[in-house]
């Protein structure tokens, strides 16, 4: 019986011994033929190879947040579909093409250029590469006492196309207007639908760049191009920081409640024109302002997803837009933070 054992085990160990070998010989070949690599799709269709996942989607990264490095004034690339990676063995002869991949990513970018529009009574009129030039053209009106000097604006722009610069001694001289003759000027009649105000309003001035938990899931009120971002510093607002996120769609775009709550303001205000804000759990609250029509009033519950209101101009507005608040006992934050 032992020597049944015996040889049993050395059999067993024989054959252990062979499927080691032949393991390492396995893993040897194909370690020798092959390498560890990524295989590249873009739109369900592979475009190639690459060794280092990590530079070549950080190097696209850097091109989507800040376009090609000789490019002025580029603010980002839109790029709607980022390459996919899958883990493969690739033969050693096959050279991975990242700079090829890349430049197919930059074939379907789209770059948004950050620049600044000087405003004439809301008509732009001129435009500048950057704020502090923008800055020089208010200042220097101001000290030419300049007839037109309260009706001057700026905007930041963000656009597909760059507008045609000008220096700020030049815009001077174009928006400059001398103090005429004292004139009888008559007046006029607004067509903006003002609603009547229901609910109460608290200004939340505290403007804070930290990211906290808010314990609600948002969606997208309405979809456009973000025309003006949180903690932008505008004339259009008195040179105050911008509290919320500007998204630039047509006039009477359906505005969605970005989740379920209660209106607990509807109507006009000062500045933010037609207005609505909604409060939902934890203190917090979303503002809708600058709407042409608004559906709901204070005190309506409404479910997330919910047409409370429909895109407009009102208020201190230079055009079509949905100004976006996000707030938390009396605090702004950041929307981009939680929605777009």
């Amino acid at each position: 019986m032992l020597k049944k054992v015996m040889i049993h085990t050395k059999r067993s160990i024989k054959v252990i011994i062979l499927f080691t070998i032949s393991a390492f010989l396995i893993i040897g070949s194909i370690a020798f033929l092959y390498k560890p690599t990524y295989s590249v799709y873009m739109n369900g269709e592979q475009i190639g190879y690459t060794e280092n996942k990590s530079e070549l989607q950080n190097k696209i990264n850097n091109y989507i947040e800040k376009g090609e490095e000789e490019s002025q004034n580029v603010a980002f690339v839109q790029v709607d579909n980022l390459p996919k990676y899958q883990l493969c063995l690739l033969k050693k002869d096959i050279v991975p093409n990242d700079e090829e991949i890349f430049q197919k990513v930059k074939e379907q970018g789209i770059p948004y250029y950050r620049y600044y529009a000087i405003l004439d009574n809301n008509e732009e009129k001129v435009y500048v590469s950057n704020f502090e030039e923008a800055e020089k053209v208010v200042n220097g009106l101001k000290e030419k006492n300049s007839n037109n000097q309260d009706k001057i604006s700026i905007v930041e722009k963000y656009e597909q196309n760059l507008a045609e610069f000008v220096t700020s001694e030049d815009a001077i001289s174009k928006l400059y207007v001398a103090p005429p003759a004292p004139v009888v000027v008559a007046s006029q009649k607004s067509n903006v639908t003002k609603y009547a105000s229901s609910g109460t309003y608290s200004n939340a001035s505290t403007i804070s760049t930290a990211k906290v938990d808010l314990g609600i899931s948002f969606i997208k009120p309405v979809s456009g191009i973000i025309s003006s971002r949180y903690g932008s510093s505008e004339s259009v607002r008195n040179y105050r920081t911008h509290g919320g996120l500007d998204i630039a769609a047509a006039s009477g775009t359906p505005i969605l409640a970005a989740a379920s709550g209660t209106v607990t303001y509807s109507g006009w205000m000062s500045g933010y024109g037609n207005f609505l804000i909604i409060t939902h759990a934890n203190g917090v609250q979303t503002c809708y302002g600058h709407c042409s029509k608004l559906y709901v009033s204070s005190g309506t519950s409404v479910s997330q997803g919910q047409k409370i209101a429909a895109v407009g101009s009102t208020g201190n507005s230079t055009g079509p837009h949905l100004h976006l608040e996000i707030r938390k006992n009396g605090v702004r934050y950041n929307p981009q933070g939680y929605i777009y």
